[in-house]
């Protein structure tokens, strides 16, 4: 039988890296669920903490829709941050976007995600972290002007979607692609198939 996977997510980019390997996610979105860091953390730390906090939050709406016994399940929640001498989100504004965009220009920065990998009503789950690190081209204030008028960078994370039209001034990335895009299914992958092998998953293709 095959392994329904939920997705606590309503991105659609993670659901396409999902659906462009052959899986159709049962979409169970963490509404609500606040963002909020308890202390002081580290970029894996706060991103395995709010993917660990998303994940158990949809495993409560499936248990109480579907029960546990339904089909085989397995849950994947994911945060992901930009880091660059400190956390940084979403854009707030557009002054907010652009002051972002100027501070990761002709640098390097990290994007670090959190995933969170949950059995629904068993005790079965797994939390870790993939890191990239992605070097940005030196690029104009009037590029970031025209970039900021499309409708690209408002819902990412550091303002940009390395996949669409600002991946032009990306110069190199090490590590995944699909990481930076906020899923990195290779690791995700990796993980389901080495620790739980009776999971019945498509054979994954890779992004570099």
């Amino acid at each position: 039988m095959n392994t329904q996977i939920i997705l606590a997510s309503s991105s659609p980019r993670r659901i396409e890296i999902l659906k462009s390997n052959g899986i159709t996610p049962l979409i169970i979105p963490p509404s609500g669920v606040s963002e909020d860091l308890p202390l002081p953390v580290s970029m894996e730390q706060a991103v395995m903490y709010l993917a660990l906090k998303k994940g158990l939050y949809s495993e409560k709406q499936y248990l109480a829709e579907y029960g546990s016994e339904s089909v085989p399940a397995v849950l994947i929640a994911a945060d992901t941050i930009v880091y660059k001498d400190g956390m940084i989100g979403k854009p707030t504004s557009r002054r907010d976007a652009a002051e972002t965009l100027k501070r990761l220009r002709n640098t390097s920065h990290f994007v670090a995600t959190g995933v969170t990998l949950i059995r629904p009503g068993t005790n079965q789950r797994n939390v870790f972290c993939d890191v990239t690190e992605v070097v940005f081209k030196d690029y104009s204030d009037h590029e970031i002007e025209h970039y900021l008028d499309t409708d690209e960078p408002w819902d990412k994370a550091g303002s940009y979607a390395i996949q669409g039209y600002w991946g032009k001034h990306i110069d190199h990335i090490v590590g995944s692609f699909d990481n930076v895009i906020g899923f990195p299914w290779s690791s995700i992958h990796s993980v389901l198939s080495s620790q739980w092998p009776d999971i019945n998953l498509p054979i994954p293709s890779f992004n570099a």
